[in-house]
């Protein structure tokens, strides 16, 4: 019997080479312009009808034409399923229909890598909307947050996507900035170890992480969106990037976006020394770094550092920029006129379809028997009429909405309670619930869940998921209570004629639940999100009168936020019965402040960010020196109502028995500490042991404090817990006087606290020896370990 020969694929198709040896075989058989169409992406939108994708135009793009574009190749397909509301099902085989288009166009059969938001869940029509970052922050939980993003990342995959523009490592310094909801919160320890947490789980699915903004966009000033940056190289190394050099360093991540912003008059897409020198040549960074939509354009339109697009293209290819997003602009003609005519070096583009390409195979993009069917249409008929397959795929199962609502249920920070809380269900005869906020099924998004960010342009569409109002949570929490509403004013009003009702009602209730918080929306349309920054974080519109109404009627009044940034609430911070915080807690978000204020769930979240006494006492997060807080030589008090880390629980806790195991060691050595937590209530309970520094001595001004460590303890009653900590000498590290990192001889505090306000234990200690200048190679973490609790 003759054998049959085997098919010879070219090197760049076998899958038993490297991915960098595939990558360098493909490109010594590429035009320049086959290269370069790698490093572009397109926008395009899914169609209803499953057919393939169209180009998405936008106000800050021209046409594109894809017949023009695709005989070369292309380098990546911008949000098909995030760009118009369309069955899963038939996106995905629209982008399946494209990616087959892709590949036959292009003399390579190459697909393009497909992209997505996926900040807040999967961002697309019928996906489940998980809470935003800034409730992640909030659980302190990285397991938590590492399972939530494992299962975007399985329904992204499953439905041919790549890459997720997720997570935002930005560290909070103004609130009044509107990206605050993206944010994981004010302290780069918390940021980095939740951030990393998230892209081991997007990692795990075999999706693409993408770390942005690099770096410094949240310390734009004045909290305006795109405003210049003006911090010193001290508070950029110190707060702004160690959150990008953990997750760099532990998780995996492979991709990282560019910030539009400039530091000191450098654009980070131009920042060779950023993007090359410290995140390549120092970290080890081997991925792709992308552009932030436009990014590369703004170089010339916005930030004017070149006079060309083909000079914008050149100059962020140079600092290490690799794909251009949204659709092409900069990398097209412009770049290959600047290469013809001598201005860019054909190198850097070689360097940078290399990453691409070694990220496409490690992808499976190059391989031989690569198919564009994704998994969740394998064993379809796809030839068949695209309506069969209408409603097949599900991207908001019972397991996705059952975690969306264990993490909202831990994201909720009870600030004040004067003992009303929890209600008994059975005890409120009639609850008034006034606010914007009481029915409005879209309360508990930020801006970039899908019915906000583009549900909202397509009024006639259903939202797509179940989205049940607060009254509606309520009413199923308080099964015999009755519920009186009464909006009293719009979230931005400048109107009170609505306050008469609602102060009627307020009068005639055992308790008020008053709503309050953003609506989330784009570029000014919300009052929290892109483009809507805040002059102050006083409550938006009439809010803050409205609650003043209220505690004027006597009736017990229990603030309830939801909201996508800390705003100061006046009197209400001291005379509310109780305030409650979420931050855009997702779909189950409702349901979860309802098991909250009922009982049910005992609350356990903790501030990510300070909550402001005064709204004008802005900039201000907890990681000021000692002249940023209150003091003689100023007439504004910075103290916060609420201070980072501060939560409350239905239960109470008792802190002992601190053991200073070692209280001196070197600068290269490491302290040890031991405290025992106990459940002193009478109910089940979750604890926070926040582990801060304090410096008081050292080169350069340093924070107050600043969290180094933290574990979450969940202790049933009368339950008690050893915990053990080794804190490193690495950990007291910071920026000196020279620029390199150093850690100092001296004394330290060791605080053991209930938040960034509250010290409960703290251990004097002391660093003997030399100052020991430390790198990149440092420890990040103090390592604690948990015995197992001991019942009485």
């Amino acid at each position: 019997m003759a054998t049959q020969p085997q098919t010879q694929h070219p090197a760049w198709r076998d899958p038993a080479l490297s991915a960098q040896a595939r990558a360098d075989a493909l490109i010594r058989e590429m035009t320049r312009k086959e290269k370069i169409a790698q490093l572009f992406g397109v926008w395009v939108g899914a169609s209803a009808e499953g057919a393939e994708v169209a180009p998405h135009q936008h106000d800050m793009e021209e046409p594109v034409l894809l017949d023009d574009l695709l005989p070369d190749g292309l380098g990546q397909l911008t949000r098909p399923f995030g760009t118009a509301p369309v069955d899963p099902a038939l996106a995905a085989l629209s982008l399946m229909r494209t990616q087959g288009r892709i590949a036959a166009a292009n003399r390579f059969g190459i697909p393009a890598v497909a992209h997505e938001e996926c900040l807040a869940g999967f961002a697309a029509w019928g996906a489940t909307a998980y809470p935003v970052p800034l409730s992640w922050g909030a659980t302190f939980d990285p397991a938590l947050v590492r399972e939530m993003a494992a299962a975007i990342g399985r329904d992204m995959r499953a439905v041919g996507v790549h890459q997720g523009l997720a997570p935002v490592l930005d560290v909070v310094r103004d609130a009044r900035w509107g990206r605050v909801e993206e944010t994981i919160g004010e302290d780069p320890y918390l940021v980095g170890t939740i951030a990393t947490a998230y892209v081991q789980g997007l990692e795990s699915a075999g999706i693409v992480a993408t770390l942005k903004h690099f770096a410094g966009y949240s310390a734009s000033r004045a909290g305006r969106n795109l405003a210049p940056v003006g911090m010193g190289a001290r508070e950029l190394a110190d707060v702004i990037l160690p959150p990008f050099e953990m997750a760099v360093r532990e998780s995996g991540v492979r991709s990282v976006m560019h910030a539009y912003t400039d530091t000191d008059g450098v654009p980070s897409a131009a920042d060779d020394e950023l993007l090359t020198g410290l995140l390549r040549d120092t970290w080890g960074f081997t991925g792709t770094v992308v552009a932030d939509y436009f990014g590369i354009a703004f170089l010339k339109t916005l930030h004017g550092v070149v006079g060309t697009f083909g000079e914008a293209a050149g100059a962020a290819l140079a600092a290490g920029v690799d794909v251009e997003l949204p659709t092409v602009k900069t990398f097209g003609e412009p770049l290959l006129d600047a290469i013809e005519a001598g201005i860019v070096p054909e190198e850097l583009v070689d360097r940078a379809v290399r990453r691409v390409l070694v990220q496409k195979a490690q992808l499976g993009l190059l391989d031989h028997d690569w198919t564009p069917v994704p998994p969740a249409l394998e064993g379809a008929d796809t030839t068949a009429d695209p309506a069969a397959l209408r409603g097949t795929i599900d991207l908001d199962p019972d397991g996705n909405r059952e975690l969306a609502g264990r993490i909202a249920r831990q994201a909720v920070v009870l600030l004040r309670n004067d003992g009303i809380l929890p209600l008994d269900p059975g005890t409120p005869r009639r609850i008034a619930l006034i606010g914007p906020n009481a029915e409005a099924p879209t309360a508990v998004l930020g801006c970039y869940a899908f019915p906000v960010h583009v549900g909202g342009q397509h009024p006639g569409i259903p939202l797509g998921i179940d989205l049940p109002t607060l009254r509606e949570a309520l009413q199923a929490e308080f099964p015999t209570a009755e519920i009186v509403v009464a909006r009293g004013a719009g979230v931005d009003d400048a109107g009170t004629e609505g306050f008469p009702e609602a102060v009627a009602l307020a009068r005639s209730a055992d308790v008020v639940i008053a709503a309050l918080g953003d609506r989330a929306g784009l570029f000014g349309r919300g009052t929290s999100g892109e483009g809507c920054d805040a002059e102050s974080l006083a409550l938006p519109g009439v809010q803050q009168q409205l609650l003043d109404t209220l505690l004027d009627t006597g009736t017990p009044v229990v603030t309830t936020l939801l909201a996508g940034r800390p705003y100061a609430l006046g009197r209400a911070a001291d005379e509310s019965a109780a305030v409650v915080q979420s931050f855009f807690p997702g779909e189950a978000g409702t349901a979860a402040i309802a098991a909250v204020l009922s009982g049910r769930v005992s609350p356990s979240g903790r501030l990510p960010v300070s909550v402001p006494r005064h709204p004008g006492a802005q900039p201000s997060t907890y990681l000021a020196a000692r002249l940023g807080h209150a003091s003689e030589v100023s007439s504004i008090d910075p103290t916060p109502a609420f201070g980072f880390g501060h939560g409350l629980t239905y239960t109470t806790f008792e802190w002992s028995d601190l053991v200073v195991g070692t209280a001196t060691t070197p600068t290269d050595g490491a302290f040890r500490l031991g405290l025992t937590v106990r459940n002193t209530g009478d109910r089940a309970g979750s604890e926070l042991v926040q582990l801060y520094l304090h410096d008081p001595v050292a080169s350069v001004v340093q924070p107050l404090q600043r969290l180094i460590g933290y574990v979450r303890l969940d202790l049933a009653a009368g339950q008690e817990a050893r915990i053990d900590v080794t804190v490193p000498a690495d950990l007291a590290s910071f920026t000196g006087r020279n620029g390199t990192r150093v850690v100092e001889p001296g004394e330290l505090e060791l605080r053991l606290g209930a938040s960034s306000i509250e010290p409960r234990l703290t251990a004097r200690v002391v660093l003997t020896g030399a100052a020991r200048q430390v790198d990149h190679r440092r420890r990040l973490h103090a390592d604690f370990e948990v015995l197992p609790p001991a019942a009485d």
